[in-house]
């Protein structure tokens, strides 16, 4: 809990036992986390996995960290991915984490092997590879992550000139987009659909239409914030054919989040095996935040049933210990 909820690092951790009396070492805690993740969590990660590929839509982020001892160079570059389920699915939410040494395609081509559907990104070239190999799957863009190029390319023109420019128009026009879409928040997919080709199709037409008018340059950052946008375009256009898409990835940073901000208290984790372990707590952690749960008691609780289970041919006891499951104690949910 407090390394993967409150983001203390076990040194912390180990030196508050100490003003206890109470002798625990770093590396017998790192082992137990260690054994925790292969032996039992690895079990639900395991079953999430093969429930998120029944979301029609589903969202996916990476971020870097560093292993000190992976095989190679100090300061090698390793990441930690995630995917969620649809931000707009209210309930029966999963986040999932997944370590990997490298940002290739391999692995989120592996993760998504079997995945038929929707997957929101940033821009990363990557899905958008992947789209192309897999016939089932589609990519949809990110409308922060454009609007962000915007916002940079405008705060480099002094304020009494900013109104005037091509740069603040187009933010406006996205903060537009963005004034609609939050006004569908409460409906129905199907509802919300309706509207977005009612209302906000219209915008994102005019949008697309007036950059295309726009003669920049190659190296200033409105150039880059435009060619962004235009070669997004088939992407961000995705939310409009589908009310269960986001309109953005915001939800995927923030599932992200946690993890990010422990990783600047420790500051890199110090092998490949506490990475892929951290990995599958910290996806069973979020998956509890996310469905309303507390994560200790959730977590206490699965380690208390699965070993009831150890020696059961198949995962089917799993359902009942799935964080939405309507069997679990209710004082593992927030009040």
């Amino acid at each position: 809990n407090s390394k993967y909820v409150n983001a203390v690092p076990l040194y912390r951790t180990e030196k508050e036992f100490e003003r206890y009396g109470i002798r625990v070492d770093r590396k017998n805690m790192a082992h137990w986390m260690i054994r925790l993740a292969e032996e039992y969590l690895g079990i639900m990660y395991d079953f999430l996995h093969q429930k998120l590929y029944e979301y029609h839509v589903i969202q996916a982020d990476e971020t870097p960290c560093l292993v000190n001892k992976d095989g190679r160079p100090a300061g090698s570059k390793s990441y930690m991915w995630v995917y969620r389920s649809g931000y707009l699915y209210h309930e029966k939410q999963i986040i999932l984490y997944e370590f990997q040494k490298t940002r290739n395609a391999s692995h989120p081509r592996e993760f998504l092997k079997n995945y038929s559907g929707i997957c929101v990104t940033d821009g990363y070239q990557v899905y958008h590879t992947l789209e192309k190999e897999l016939e089932e799957l589609t990519i949809a863009g990110c409308w922060v992550h454009c609007r962000r190029r915007f916002d940079e390319a405008l705060k480099l023109i002094p304020k009494p000139s900013q109104k005037e420019s091509n740069a603040f128009l187009l933010m406006k026009q996205i903060q537009a987009i963005y004034r609609e879409e939050g006004k569908l928040n409460d409906l129905s997919s199907d509802e919300r659909l309706k509207q977005r080709q009612a209302v906000i199709k219209p915008l994102v037409d005019a949008f697309f239409a007036y950059l295309k008018t726009i003669n920049v340059s190659k190296k200033d950052k409105f150039g880059d914030a435009v060619r962004y946008a235009l070669n997004q375009e088939k992407y961000l256009r995705v939310f409009l054919t589908d009310g269960d898409v986001p309109i953005d990835n915001n939800a995927s940073e923030r599932a992200i989040r946690g993890f990010c901000i422990g990783k600047k208290n420790w500051q890199m984790i110090d092998t490949i095996h506490g990475a892929k372990s951290s990995a599958i707590i910290y996806s069973i952690v979020e998956t509890a935040k996310a469905n309303n749960l507390k994560p200790f008691d959730y977590v206490q609780h699965l380690l208390e049933e699965m070993p009831k289970h150890m020696d059961d041919r198949d995962c089917s006891f799993l359902e009942n210990l799935l964080p939405w499951s309507e069997k679990l104690p209710a004082g593992i949910r927030k009040a």
